[in-house]
Order: C-alpha cells, then structure tokens, then sequence
C-alpha cells in the first residue's frame, strides 16, 4: 500500500513539472519589452486612417493663407430702389463695391431727414446747421440769399408738414467720388414776410406741394460718413 501510494504521488509530481514547462514554453517570460495592456476607451489612430484623415479635413472660409471666393450680390440687392441692369443700380453696385456697408434705404432715410432740416435752417436762418450740410459752393449761395433776405428785413415762416416721396433718379461714381440725385416731393407751409409784417409771397395757411431734385456727394473710403448737398434744383 505504501508503495503504490509513493508510485501515484510521483506521478502526480511528474505531471505537475511538465504543465508547469509546457505553460512557461507558451506563455514566455516577461523581458520589459511587452506591449502595454490593451485599453479599450484609450483612442488610437492607425497611420493609414490619419493619413486619410488629414486628406479629408474640410477648411473653413477664409482660413488663413487662402482667398476668400468673390462675393456675388444677389440680383435684387437695391429692390424697391432701382431695377437691376439699370445705370442707377450699375452706380449703386460701384458704390457698394467700394463700400460694402452701403445700404441704399437707410441713405435715402438720411437725405429725407437731411432734405428737412435744410429747408428749415435756411427759412430759420440758421447758418451754422447749413455749413456742416452744405458743400461749400451750396453754402455761398445759401449765403448771398440769407443775406439779400436780411438785407430787406424779410423773414420766412415755414412748416414742414411731410415728404411724400423720395427716389434716386441718378448715380455717378468717378474715381472715389460719388455723387446721388434724389428727387423729392414734400408737402410745406410757407410765407414770406416784408419788413412790416405783411405776407408777399405763398400763404401761411396753405399746404403746397414742393418738388425739388437734390444731389448729395461724399468721397468713398472717407473716414466721414456724411453725405453732403452739392447741387438743387426745382424737380419736374
């Protein structure tokens, strides 16, 4: 009994020994060369997918070192204002070229509020509101009237009661200067007083219709925003 115990256990020994060699054979030993354990959150990137990657990057617009492509006005930009393929939007266009922030319903806007406050400095007398309006040419004329009115004693009573209509009726760019005729139709109260009072010429109940047909001009690229009145004339 105790001999077939010793017989079994060394057999027992034995295999234990050669799994043991077998397992060593197969699994190796570690060097300090392994790869790491394999990670499956940590994010890898093959060469072949980089590379395909940074074939495939798609570039912002007008990402440094590249041209911006030219910007295409839509054809109706100045509806309302004037017909496309016209000379007014053709002159429109220039403008705009030069001066991107140019939007023509706001100009009109301002040539309406500059139209009102003309009129009245000028039945007010008001030299000072004329001169920063007025080119100096406009301006001396302006003048020589204010002073011939001054010279008789006469005096102007005026109310601006509205401007029915206000449309640009031409555009001339030469150079970086610009040049817009607008033509207005208003509605005002206007007499004309001598020096005694009396009234000698319109009425100061009556409302008239007025037309006048005025160019304004501001030099493009200026750092002054202000277009200025360079020329009047009674509209038809």
């Amino acid at each position: 009994m105790q001999d077939s115990f010793d017989i079994t256990t060394l057999i027992f020994i034995v295999l234990a020994i050669f799994v043991a060699w077998r397992l060593r054979s197969v699994l190796g030993q570690k060097t300090g060369s392994e790869r790491p354990p394999f990670e499956p959150l940590a994010r890898r990137e093959q060469p072949e997918a980089a590379a395909a990657d940074r074939d495939n990057v798609v570039r912002l617009p007008n990402a440094p070192g590249e041209k911006a492509p030219p910007v295409v006005p839509p054809a109706d930009r100045w509806k309302g204002i004037a017909e496309s393929g016209t000379p007014i939007a053709l002159g429109l266009d220039q403008i705009a070229r030069a001066e991107p922030s140019f939007d023509a319903p706001n100009f009109l806007e301002g040539a309406s509020a500059a139209y009102e406050m003309i009129v009245m400095a000028f039945a007010q007398g008001d030299r000072k509101a004329l001169k920063d309006l007025l080119s100096k040419d406009v301006y001396d004329g302006f003048d020589r009237a204010l002073a011939e009115r001054e010279r008789k004693g006469e005096k102007v009573e005026t109310t601006f009661v509205s401007i029915d209509k206000a449309e640009i009726r031409n555009v001339e760019v030469q150079g970086n200067n610009a040049q817009i005729a607008v033509h207005f139709l208003s509605k005002l109260i206007t007499a004309t007083r001598d020096a005694d009072g009396a009234v000698i010429d319109g009425s100061p109940e009556t409302v008239v219709d007025v037309t006048d047909a005025w160019t304004f001009a501001r030099t493009l690229g200026s750092r002054d925003p202000n277009w200025q009145l360079v020329a009047t004339e009674a509209g038809q």
